[in-house]
């Protein structure tokens, strides 16, 4: 077999590794907050001040966390075929180990957007406070997918994975809808690589023949998985 598009799927076991805490290992938690009360539209209604703070907390850590060599192996595999990653992460741990084709599918802690306008979109390296308003005079929120809102990129991952020659999942429970449901759209038959310490099969992993299940960190099975397709050469 000859591969040409590696998609990825990263989710929140990919930046565990680099020090940034994730929603599950958390019993229902998140940094000490019930996730609706963080991450709903709900909670952002009812007190936006702790919504942004919980965010600003979250970006001021990404000064203090690096990729890890789960990232890093990545950027190899990069540099020999056509890589997309598709990330339900909101860090920017891909970009800076220097992966370059980054889909967010969840947003980005990096930028803020509009209440009034979601197309209205800025960078933010600093926090977003009450009374910061977008151009069109509307409060700045966080650039993030909440529980309850659409994923307006999800008709894009779909669009890259239904081309993809092999699937690499890194990292992600496989439960949370509609990112778990991706590997769907990828071609039938096709290599399907899902690491994970913890792997959990949804039912859509569970109809892949040709699934390889690498029970491990991100660190060492991204590693052992990019030294499997390169020594292969399938280039």
């Amino acid at each position: 077999m000859k591969i040409h598009k590696i998609v990825v799927l990263s989710g929140a076991g990919m930046s565990a590794e680099s020090g940034i805490k994730t929603f599950r290992d958390a019993d229902g938690l998140w940094e000490n907050h019930d996730i609706m009360e963080v991450a709903s539209p709900e909670g952002w209604r009812k007190n936006k001040e702790l919504v942004l703070k919980f965010y600003n907390d979250r970006r001021r850590q990404l000064f203090d966390v690096q990729p890890n060599a789960g990232h890093l192996a990545l950027v190899e595999l990069e540099k020999n075929f056509d890589l997309h990653i598709i990330t339900q992460n909101i860090d920017d741990l891909h970009a800076r180990a220097g992966s370059k084709n980054i889909l967010h599918l969840h947003g980005e802690l990096r930028k803020s957007r509009s209440t009034l306008d979601a197309s209205l979109i800025y960078d933010c390296l600093d926090d977003i406070n009450l009374g910061n308003k977008c151009a069109k005079g509307s409060q700045l929120r966080p650039h993030i997918v909440w529980f309850g809102e659409n994923v307006p990129l999800i008709y894009d991952a779909v669009e890259i994975i239904s081309q993809a020659d092999v699937v690499i999942v890194i990292g992600s429970s496989m439960q949370v809808y509609p990112a778990a449901g991706l590997v769907d759209a990828a071609p039938k038959n096709i290599p399907i690589y899902y690491i994970d310490p913890r792997p959990q099969l949804n039912h859509e992993l569970k109809l892949r023949e040709n699934l390889n299940v690498i029970a491990k960190p991100a660190t060492i099975g991204v590693r052992d998985v990019v030294d499997e397709i390169m020594l292969n050469g399938f280039m």
